[in-house]
């Protein structure tokens, strides 16, 4: 019995054959083999676009970097040190304060996961060591110190090299005898260092109050978030206290507030046009303004610094 030849394929019109698919290359392949190397598909980056957390609009990532990263519908999202900084500093020029190390995971602590892994891989994904950045520059010509939060490092959170940031920024302000701005985000007090974290609630306040013996200014911009720790201690400490439009800025989170009550809280509590009403923040500021604001206002309180006694 004759065997079937599987090598042929069903016949088509015309004796043609049906092309091997592992052949194929699309038209342009077969019109002019060699030029579908120089047109083939670019790979297009993940963060091309930005998706608006308001609208759910995809915005083109430059147009949102020359923004100031705030969104067409006047979302402020959250920016890093060196973003802060490039916007604040006059000319986006500055001098990096190196901040002193602490013992890493003095507690060992793990949570599921172990303390120094944690951090390892925070630093892998920001780049930083910590939480905290500070340069030295000038805004609108009045020399100053900023200090940067980064929620983006382990939600902020108040550490021991958190605080040791805090206090190595407040003496370089003494040192240069220029004022102090500090752009605070925060989720609270990092849990992995216990009662070691807390403690920097004191010993940052410690250091605002040298500030204020030497009569220099510290003013502080909250962002969205400010919470926990870090609102019950520096953040609620400056001669003034700006805000960036949106901002969430309390202690406990609105959703434990209302289950700990069970009470409906009014609209947009705790959020940074709230506090204005309520007294809490002296004013509201746009990111855009924000340099021309803090300017000004360094510069009025420098005036009329008196001298020591």
């Amino acid at each position: 019995m004759a065997m079937a030849d599987t090598t042929k394929g069903p016949k088509l019109p015309g004796g043609a054959k049906p092309a091997d698919r592992r052949e194929r290359g699309g038209w342009l392949a077969k019109i002019a083999p060699g030029v579908s190397k120089f047109v083939s598909r670019r790979e297009t980056p993940e963060n091309l676009w930005v998706k608006d957390p308001d609208t759910g609009d995809m915005i083109y990532r430059s147009d949102l970097e020359a923004a100031m990263w705030v969104t067409p519908s006047g979302r402020h999202m959250r920016i890093g040190p060196d973003a802060r900084m490039k916007f604040t500093f006059d000319d986006s020029k500055w001098t990096d304060i190196p901040l002193p190390g602490v013992h890493e995971d003095p507690l060992h602590f793990s949570d599921g996961k172990p303390y120094s892994e944690r951090l390892k891989a925070a630093r892998a994904a920001t780049g930083e060591q910590d939480t905290m950045a500070a340069g030295y520059g000038t805004v609108q010509g009045t020399p100053c110190v900023v200090l940067v939060q980064d929620f983006a490092f382990m939600g902020g959170s108040l550490g021991m090299a958190a605080g040791e940031g805090f206090i190595a920024a407040a003496r370089e302000a003494l040192a240069r005898k220029c004022p102090m701005v500090a752009y605070t985000a925060a989720g609270g007090a990092r849990m992995q260092e216990g009662a070691l974290s807390l403690m920097q609630m004191a010993r940052t306040t410690l250091a605002i109050q040298e500030l204020k013996a030497a009569q220099l200014p510290y003013i502080v911009v909250l962002t969205d978030p400010t919470t926990g720790g870090v609102t019950a201690s520096y953040a609620m400490l400056g001669d003034i206290h700006l805000a960036e439009p949106g901002a969430l800025i309390g202690f406990a989170g609105p959703r434990v507030i209302e289950t700990t009550i069970r009470e409906k809280l009014p609209e947009g509590f705790q959020r940074s046009e709230y506090l204005v009403e309520k007294g809490m923040v002296d004013r509201v500021v746009p990111r855009s303004e924000l340099p021309e604001v803090l300017g000004a206002l360094m510069s009025m309180l420098m005036g009329g610094r008196r001298k020591a006694a």
